[in-house]
């Protein structure tokens, strides 16, 4: 029997595309994938349904790669029902597509948390923002910047077999981030690079021979940017200034205020443009649960004002969402087309999936956010499916 498509039609939406804004237009969806977007606003659906906006502001939907967990949910200790109760509240936040991201752990802490993000990532029951991967932060980083990473499960890499310490899922994406400087580094990036990773360089006091030997291996992508970095200095270049003078190297940020001061983030824009910058949270179990304190990575973390704080003083993660990063930058004069691109364009081009997601063209999946004047999150598409409506 051969089935209807299943129809969508949004209307009288400002939609945001990579160069322009079509105001008051209209988006149809098919089986989950955008196939028509109409400047005019005109087009019409026989059957299916119909959405109107109200002039909310439509972009691609967010894609965070670096969060730890949120909802009082960590990663490192998640049930299947745990992640489903993460990808929820993404969705509220207009994240559709997101990677948890593990802190250096044991062995068999990873081999257990790899198993609930296999079992929720095979499972058919639509709940939100889907898990797009895994992210390792670390454990090859320099020790000397560990922020707030529990230095005892740090490595050094000597031969290809060590990376069997870090199982996958059987699909996805696979990211890590890692100091080139650390033993066996630069050879670590360029066996990871050959098995397809995203290798992003953080955690680092790496001089910079040794960051462009990395940069040849593969590592094209910086973590958290300025953050657990060597710092800038004007007789001694490091990551910073090699980060900021190379057109190639793309970085990510925590736009949050606290991480960087909204000047840096400016000063940042001026130099990387958005093409070179991806927003991320950097969350941890914490967010979205307000302040208080939180056995967190066998410690207690702190959150006063926002600001996460471990034992050692230490800022642990952040709080915030992809779209209080979004409002952060929205509010420095940042445009709708450069949050699109910083917010979802960036980071689905870093992990290869921009054929798929992070931008509003036809034939991509329909994975969309619609945001009001205030920068609040009234619907939240995914595969074409309203998971989250606040109209």
């Amino acid at each position: 029997m051969n089935r209807s498509p299943r129809k969508l039609l949004l209307r009288n939406a400002n939609v945001v595309l990579s160069n322009r804004i079509f105001i008051n237009a209209a988006i149809l969806v098919e089986d989950g994938l955008i196939t028509a977007i109409d400047p005019s606003g005109a087009a019409q659906i026989g059957d299916g349904k119909t959405l109107d906006l109200d002039g909310l502001t439509v972009l691609p939907g967010f894609i965070d790669v670096h969060i730890h967990g949120a909802v009082g949910v960590d990663v490192m200790d998640a049930t299947p029902e745990g992640l489903r109760e993460v990808s929820k509240y993404l969705a509220s936040q207009g994240v559709t597509g997101w990677l948890p991201t593990f802190v250096p752990a044991s062995d068999e802490n990873y081999v257990r948390t790899v198993g609930a993000i296999s079992e929720s990532m095979q499972s058919t029951e639509f709940t939100g923002a889907r898990i797009l991967g895994l992210h390792y932060e670390g454990p090859f980083v320099n020790s000397a910047q560990c922020g707030a990473l529990h230095t005892e499960y740090f490595k050094i890499y000597s031969r290809p077999e060590d990376l069997d310490s870090l199982p996958l899922p059987e699909r996805g994406a696979r990211m890590i981030t890692l100091a080139p400087e650390v033993t066996g580094g630069v050879e670590l990036v360029r066996e990871l690079h050959a098995r397809g990773w995203t290798v992003s360089i953080g955690h680092t006091r790496a001089d910079l021979q040794v960051l462009n030997d990395a940069f040849a291996a593969g590592a094209r992508h910086m973590t958290h940017f300025m953050n657990a970095m060597s710092p800038l200095h004007h007789r001694s270049p490091g990551p910073i200034a090699w980060g900021l003078s190379r057109d190639d190297v793309s970085v990510d940020v925590i736009a949050d205020g606290i991480h960087l001061d909204p000047f840096m983030l400016q000063l940042l824009l001026k130099v990387k443009g958005s093409a070179g910058i991806s927003l991320i949270s950097d969350a941890i179990a914490a967010a979205g649960k307000g302040d208080g304190d939180y056995q967190i990575w066998g410690e207690t973390i702190s959150v006063k004002n926002g600001r996460t704080a471990n034992a050692a003083g230490s800022i642990a993660g952040s709080v915030i969402s992809m779209l209080d990063a979004v409002r952060l930058m929205l509010s420095l004069g940042v445009s709708h087309a450069d949050i699109a691109q910083m917010a979802s364009t960036n980071p689905a081009r870093l992990l290869g999936l921009d054929h798929v997601y992070g931008s509003i063209e036809t034939g991509k999946r329909a994975d969309l956010v619609a945001l009001d004047q205030a920068g609040n999150v009234k619907l939240t598409l995914i595969d074409g499916r309203v998971c989250h409506n606040r109209q």
